[in-house]
C-alpha cells in the first residue's frame, strides 16, 4: 500500500520478526520490492483485494457494501473470477511462481461468492499444491478483543474451513492480532504479550507495521507503533518466555483441519 509499509515489512522480515508477508498486487510500490522480499525466509502470499481502489477498471466495493452484496449473492460472478485471476497473474509475474498462501484484505477471501470462486480458481490453477489459506477462527478464551474477533469470524470462518478441508487445503489454526487500532505503543506491547501467551501450535498472529505513516492512511500512526513494538529488542525474549518459535506454515506439517505439527507461525 505504501513505501513506509514496505520498508517496515522488509526490515522486520530480515530480522526474523515475521514468518509471512501478504502482497497487494495492485499497489503502486510492491512490484519494486519483489526481489528483496523473495530473498527473505518468509512465506509470501497474495492479499486478495476487493475493497480498495488502486486502478481504473478494477472491481471493488466499500467493505459494508461488499459484505451485503456477497451475502445477497448479488456480485457479478464473471467480474469476481476475472479480478481474482488478475491479482494472481500479477503475483506470478512479480515472483515467477504461485503464492505460498492466499488471504484477504479486510478478510474478504472468506465471504460468500468470493470464497467459492477463489477455491475453484485455486483448484484449476494449482492442482495438487498445498497453498495455505488464512482462517479467521478466534481463540475461545483470553482474547483481548473477543467481540471484534467474533464478528470477523462470523463473516465466514466456519464455512471457509469446511470448504478448504474438503479441497485438502491447509489453514492456520486460529487468528490472533485483532484489536481496534487505537492502542498506544505500551498498550500494543501488552496486547502482543497477551496474544503470545494464548498462542497455540499453528496459530497466526497478524500485524500491520510501517516505518513511517502516509497522510492518507487511516491507521498509519498505529502502523508505526506496531513496527516499534515488533522491532523491540525484547521481542525474542517475549517469544522465549512463552516457549514459542516463529515458523513458516508452508514448511510445517499442516493438516487440512489447520492443526500443524509444531510451533506457531
Amino acid at each position: 500500500m505504501s513505501a513506509g509499509i514496505d520498508a517496515g515489512i522488509l526490515q522486520l522480515a530480515s530480522t526474523g520478526r515475521l514468518s509471512a508477508v501478504s502482497c497487494l498486487t495492485q499497489g503502486a510500490t510492491w512490484k519494486h520490492q519483489t526481489r528483496s522480499l523473495a530473498a527473505l525466509p518468509v512465506d509470501i502470499g497474495l492479499h486478495l483485494n476487493f475493497t480498495e481502489s488502486f486502478a481504473s477498471g478494477q472491481f471493488f466495493l466499500p467493505l459494508p457494501r461488499l459484505i451485503a452484496a456477497c451475502y445477497g449473492r448479488r456480485l457479478p460472478a464473471a467480474a469476481i473470477v476475472a479480478e481474482i485471476n488478475a491479482q494472481l497473474d500479477a503475483f506470478e509475474a512479480g515472483f515467477g511462481r504461485p503464492p505460498d498462501y492466499i488471504d484477504g484484505h479486510q478478510h474478504v477471501h472468506q465471504l460468500p461468492m468470493l470464497r467459492e470462486s477463489l477455491l475453484q480458481i485455486m483448484a484449476l490453477r494449482y492442482p495438487g499444491q498445498d497453498l495455505w489459506l488464512r482462517s479467521t477462527r478466534p481463540p475461545s478464551r483470553g482474547n483481548p478483543y473477543p467481540l471484534k474477533a467474533a464478528i470477523i469470524s462470523m463473516l465466514g470462518a466456519r464455512r471457509m474451513r469446511c470448504l478448504a478441508s474438503a479441497q485438502g487445503l491447509p489453514m492456520n489454526g486460529r487468528l490472533l492480532g485483532v484489536y481496534d487500532f487505537s492502542a498506544s505503543r505500551e498498550k500494543y506491547a501488552d496486547l502482543l504479550r497477551t496474544w503470545l501467551a494464548i498462542a497455540a501450535d499453528g496459530d497466526l498472529l497478524m500485524c500491520h507495521p510501517a516505518v513511517f505513516a502516509e497522510p492518507e492512511d487511516g491507521i498509519g500512526p498505529q502502523r508505526t507503533r506496531e513496527f516499534s513494538v515488533l522491532s523491540d529488542s525484547r521481542f525474542p525474549t517475549w517469544l522465549k518466555q512463552q516457549g514459542l518459535t516463529l515458523s513458516r506454515l508452508s514448511q510445517a506439517t499442516v493438516r487440512p483441519t489447520g492443526t500443524p505439527g509444531r510451533h506457531p507461525g
